[in-house]
């Protein structure tokens, strides 16, 4: 499997012989075995180098989930045996941040107290080798890449209001109607001024839409949507405490809008450090279920 992950990965069966350190002729004898076993075909080879068939890429993603997996169990048992401390590197988005991650560190840190931490906020991705960041929060689908990485869990979004812009505006029952709604735009997510949506029937709609503001920075938008200027698209752990003491109200409920996936990544899948294996056991933990409801 890792070989074929190789060759996948590098479009050549010389580099990946180069690689894992066998040879070339090694490495396609062991892939062609692979295909015969399997009965398919996992490769297209030609004069520019190989590429994955529509098999060969499903078995690949498979190949790197399954092998993931192991090395954590590997990791495991020295985990347990090893002692977590040194100083972790932390780098995660300004909002979740903010709002979901300092909280969560701080409860980290009391439990293990040997333990330093540096939290960095950037929302820009920030390239983990060369700034030595040991683990990095991210959100949404993961390129794919030479970093290790674990899902978390899953960041949902809804539209909201205030009752006082709801309560003066036009009826907004469907999606069609925010053409007449001044609309607050999240430009990091929503940069194409269209919100994406499914409707109950599992049709897929794209809607355009305008507003009084637009800004990168979810506080700002938050901001501007409880004070009545139009309706936005926020995460929830952004706008749970609003819903929940009234300030926003949720609309066009029945109409889902896209969440995203919530990652942990490192710089490799292979020999975790201690201390991130542990850090990311922890976080599974507290990021588990509706966990945008939780208080810090």
């Amino acid at each position: 499997m890792q070989l074929y992950m190789r060759v996948v990965e590098t479009g050549s069966f010389s580099k990946a012989a180069l690689d894992l350190a066998t040879t070339q002729p090694t490495a396609t004898k062991h892939v062609a075995a692979l295909e015969r076993k399997l009965g398919v075909r996992l490769l297209n080879r030609n004069t520019r180098g190989v590429n994955p068939t529509e098999v060969g890429a499903l078995y690949y993603d498979k190949c790197k989930t399954i092998l993931h997996e192991l090395e954590e169990a590997d990791n495991l048992a020295a985990l347990l045996q090893s002692r977590v401390g040194g100083t972790l590197r932390i780098s995660t988005s300004v909002a979740f941040g903010r709002r979901v991650m300092t909280p969560l560190v701080l409860r980290f840190m009391a439990e293990q107290p040997g333990m330093q931490v540096d939290l960095s906020f950037d929302d820009r991705y920030v390239n983990l080798v060369e700034q030595g960041i040991d683990i990095a929060l991210r959100m949404g689908r993961l390129a794919d890449s030479t970093l290790g990485a674990r899902y978390l869990g899953n960041n949902p979004w809804l539209v909201a209001a205030s009752p006082d812009y709801l309560a003066r505006c036009a009826p907004l029952r469907v999606p069609a109607d925010l053409g007449a709604h001044a609309c607050l735009i999240y430009s990091s997510v929503q940069g194409d001024d269209r919100w994406q949506f499914t409707s109950p029937a599992g049709e897929a709609l794209s809607i355009p839409v305008a507003g009084p503001l637009r800004s990168n920075n979810l506080s700002a938008v938050l901001a501007a949507c409880r004070a009545g200027m139009g309706v936005a698209v926020l995460p929830w752990y952004v706008a749970h405490k609003s819903v929940a003491d009234g300030a926003l109200l949720p609309v066009l409920a029945d109409h889902s809008v896209p969440s995203q996936e919530l990652h942990a990544v490192y710089p490799s899948p292979r020999r975790v450090p201690g201390k991130v294996s542990t850090f990311i056991e922890f976080l599974k933990g507290q990021l588990e279920g509706d966990w945008w409801k939780r208080g810090p």
